[in-house]
């Protein structure tokens, strides 16, 4: 059975949810494609800076 880690279920969540954004939120294939990779880059980035700020409270 596939059992992710933390991060494998953020990156798949940020995967699937950037690509319905770009797909819906844009006109145009080029922009759906820069739109879901600016979506996806601002998951990851988000959820590395939160997990840091979490462990820095929590010291």
């Amino acid at each position: 059975m596939f059992q992710p880690s933390h991060f494998t279920a953020v990156l798949l969540f940020a995967l699937f949810a950037s690509t319905v954004f770009g797909i819906t939120m844009r006109d145009t294939p080029q922009r759906m494609f820069r739109y879901g990779l600016y979506c996806f880059a601002l998951f990851v980035g988000s959820t590395i800076v939160l997990s840091w700020l979490m462990f820095l409270i929590a010291r």
